[in-house]
């Protein structure tokens, strides 16, 4: 897909070497340029007290790139980059825009080294205003300052934590986009650019549904615990061999007496509690009362076989672990195996197939591992040369 193209990623953590781990698989080739240290994501493991471990978390969003050391506060080191930069499509980074400028390598002076560059740079709050240089995670920028983390708490109830990268990942996955633009722009113009975004910009953008609601009305009905549910059928219910499961009424009324034949209770269609949508959300824990006691009856599988028969949209609540196992992930191409040293190892794969090709999965390199082989592409003499 992308071959012949170059990129070179200046960046740590997940998001921005995220998007680079996808260009990646879809067959760039991706120079990831470190701190003497390495990325700190290499030590995603030790932080946590476990040592000498394979990083499984580091390789999903490294794999198949090349590694070089660089401390970018040697002025040796910094020319490196910036002959490296010269023979780039794409550069990508998550680096603090200040951070950028006393270096050396912001967008204007880069572009005067490769014109038609295409400068990815993602950052926590974006380039502009009072809190542009203000480090994020997605956490702190995705999760809590847009809005998502009060958005799926209960009302009254502890806002939850992000788990590791999911807000990363999904504004990985919008910066590949801009970067995809970028290219075809590129193609058609002959001109480079820049273009940003940031994971608060990707968490405002990932509940944009509720972000309209909230400019349109100027309110928002809060997150309600099940009983108290705005559409109680759309909900969560447990059978009694303990799945929990949600089901997804279509619009408007249709999916009601397929719901009530479901779980075996036709007579609920005449009961004036629920007759309309208005009703059934003004009796609310009531429905949802009777609901849970007719799921609560019934097996898992009974509870598919019912639902099915009557088309109605669910799915089980799955853990982790769960996912990894399940026959239709694995159809769909979840996930990858990638060649280890003692074996193939399984990864998530990126979330996009193309029909004109299929990644050969590498995993991600050792720090440095190719850093004398690229000085010696660029023509700078390395020990290994002058030996």
């Amino acid at each position: 897909m992308l071959q012949g193209i170059r990129v070179v990623e200046l960046a740590s953590y997940v998001a921005a070497p995220g998007a680079c781990g996808i260009l990646s698989d879809w067959g760039a080739e991706v120079i990831k340029v470190e701190p003497p240290a390495g990325d700190p994501f290499r030590q995603f493991f030790g932080s946590i007290g476990l040592e000498n471990t394979e990083n499984r978390v580091f390789d999903n969003d490294n794999r198949g790139k090349r590694s070089i050391a660089l401390d970018l506060t040697d002025a040796d080191d910094a020319e490196v980059l910036r002959r490296l930069v010269a023979t780039a499509d794409v550069f990508v980074t998550n680096t603090r825009p200040a951070s950028l400028e006393r270096l050396g390598i912001g967008w204007e002076q880069l572009k005067a080294i490769k014109p038609d560059l295409i400068f990815a740079n993602f950052t926590g709050y974006g380039s502009e205003g009072a809190e542009a240089d203000k480090p994020g995670f997605d956490i702190t920028a995705f999760w809590a300052r847009s809005g998502l983390c009060s958005l799926t708490t209960v009302k009254n109830g502890d806002p939850a934590q992000l788990r590791t990268g999911i807000g990363d990942h999904m504004a990985a996955m919008g910066l590949v986009a801009g970067i995809m633009g970028a290219l075809f722009h590129r193609a058609q113009t002959g001109e480079g650019q820049k273009l940003e975004t940031s994971l608060l910009r990707m968490g405002i953008y990932a509940a944009s549904s509720e972000h309209a609601i909230q400019l349109q009305m100027n309110k928002l009905a809060s997150t309600k615990a099940r009983p108290e549910a705005v559409n109680p059928l759309n909900n969560f219910f447990k059978t009694v061999d303990g799945q929990w499961f949600v089901m997804v009424p279509r619009q408007g009324s249709g999916d009601w007496p397929r719901i009530a034949r479901a779980v075996g209770r036709p007579e609920l269609l005449e009961d004036s509690r629920f007759t309309g949508v208005r009703d059934r959300r003004s009796n609310g824990p009531a429905l949802v009362g009777i609901l849970d006691e007719a799921f609560g009856a019934m097996t898992w599988p009974e509870v598919q076989v019912a639902l099915e028969a009557e088309k109605v949209i669910f799915g089980p609540v799955q853990s982790v672990a769960q996912a990894t196992r399940d026959p239709q992930a694995l159809a769909a191409g979840c996930y990858v195996d990638v060649a280890g040293p003692q074996g193939d190892i399984r990864l998530p794969a990126t979330p996009i197939d193309f029909e004109a090709h299929r990644p050969a999965a590498r995993l991600a390199p050792a720090l440095d591992a190719d850093g004398n082989a690229i000085r010696e592409e660029l023509g700078i003499e390395t020990a290994k040369t002058a030996a």
